[in-house]
């Protein structure tokens, strides 16, 4: 009897571990992924590009199709109040920090999908996405 109490045991403790990582790794559903993988889930119907970067550097040359919410303005957590949290979207900056800082606060926010691009646009440009300015 005591050796079922403690599989038992031992099976519900594995189970409970199983599932604390996996919400872990989903990081209430922000993926960071690096160029290929972002320039493909950004292909995607219905997705939202994001660049988190100020306006001045946004028109210097952002991703083409992307919209400008600078994570370092004062309004940005309301501009995320704007948005569909059940919505896909694709963030990036130029070096991976503010869209780190980004998404971190858009899976804090409860968005379900989101996608950290790690590196920047730079990296992002060499992996074949098309930079516009303007």
């Amino acid at each position: 009897m005591k050796r079922i109490a403690a599989l038992i045991a031992l099976i519900t403790v594995a189970l409970v571990a199983s599932l604390s990582l996996t919400s872990c790794s989903s990081g209430g559903g922000v993926q960071t992924v690096g160029p290929q993988d972002w320039i493909t889930q950004s292909q995607a119907s219905g997705v939202t590009i994001v660049d988190v970067r100020t306006p001045a550097e946004f028109a210097a040359g952002h991703v083409q199709g992307a919209v400008n919410i600078d994570v370092q303005s004062a309004g940005f957590t309301q501009q995320l109040d704007k948005l569909d949290k059940g919505s896909t979207y694709v963030v990036y900056c130029h070096s991976g920090n503010r869209s780190k800082q980004a998404t971190d606060a858009m899976g804090s926010a409860g968005f379900t999908h989101v996608y950290n691009l790690q590196g920047g646009i730079a990296d992002l440009q060499g992996a074949g996405a098309q930079i516009v300015s303007g």
